[in-house]
């Protein structure tokens, strides 16, 4: 059997890092632990950490990124390499050509990237991002809502 990886999103990464959970927030945090008690090798995406840091450093949010900042030794973090960021390319150039961009034109386009580190990750056939909106990501790369991966 080959072992699975989860690529975690900005939807439940910002759940499991907020400090103040909701419920859906506490149950993110659950599942997350039942991956890493099954030894499920759970990934922390350089562009999903920038896009939940960006934002908390905006509001101020001490709190939230000092658990980002656990949560990135807690896990593997995947850096933004070149051939990821070529594939994002490919993706984003692809997405218009068929009339379905993922975000604006003048934007960054975090989905593309999150889905091209997927891609590209040593991980084939196995690698998939949990997330909280399959739409976009499922477009280029296995992607599930975060609650209907199981170990």
């Amino acid at each position: 059997m080959v072992a699975r990886v989860v690529l975690l999103d900005t939807g439940p990464l910002g759940m499991v890092t907020n400090p103040n959970r909701s419920p859906e927030g506490v149950a993110c945090a659950q599942w997350l632990q039942s991956m890493l008690d099954r030894n499920v090798r759970v990934v922390l995406p350089e562009i999903a950490d920038y896009e939940i840091r960006r934002e908390l450093l905006r509001a101020n949010k001490i709190r939230g990124i000092v658990q980002l900042d656990t949560f990135g030794t807690l896990l593997e973090y995947l850096p933004i390499t070149t051939a990821a960021m070529r594939q994002a390319a490919v993706f984003w150039a692809q997405a218009r050509q068929q009339g379905q961009p993922t975000s604006g034109d003048k934007t960054i386009d975090g989905d593309v990237i999150l889905a091209a580190q997927a891609v590209t990750l040593d991980a084939p056939g196995t690698a998939v991002i949990a997330t909280t909106n399959v739409g976009h990501l499922a477009r280029f790369a296995p992607a599930e809502l975060w609650h209907n991966i199981i170990a």
